[in-house]
């Protein structure tokens, strides 16, 4: 499966997040706001998961990996051919 670039992830996981916060979310369905349903989908398939509350598991876990602290020397390294 195809990951999504972290920086594209974490730009829909914060804005999903942000939504949420407004209490536009009641159990992961959007209840006013047609852009925070685009953003579930969005993070469900970009996640392989079909539940939105997996689907920001799975991308804090991915970017959790993305950020450890092995990401800063591969940036900093080139890739073998």
């Amino acid at each position: 499966m195809l990951k999504p670039h972290p920086t594209v992830l974490r730009r829909l996981v914060e804005e999903y997040e942000a939504l949420a916060a407004t209490g536009t979310v009641t159990h992961g369905v959007a209840a006013h706001a047609p852009r925070i349903g685009d953003l579930a989908y969005t993070l469900c398939v970009s996640t392989g998961t079909r539940d939105v509350r997996q689907a920001l598991a799975t991308a804090h876990r991915w970017l959790t990996v993305a950020d450890g602290p092995d990401a800063a020397d591969a940036a900093a390294q080139p890739a073998a051919v």
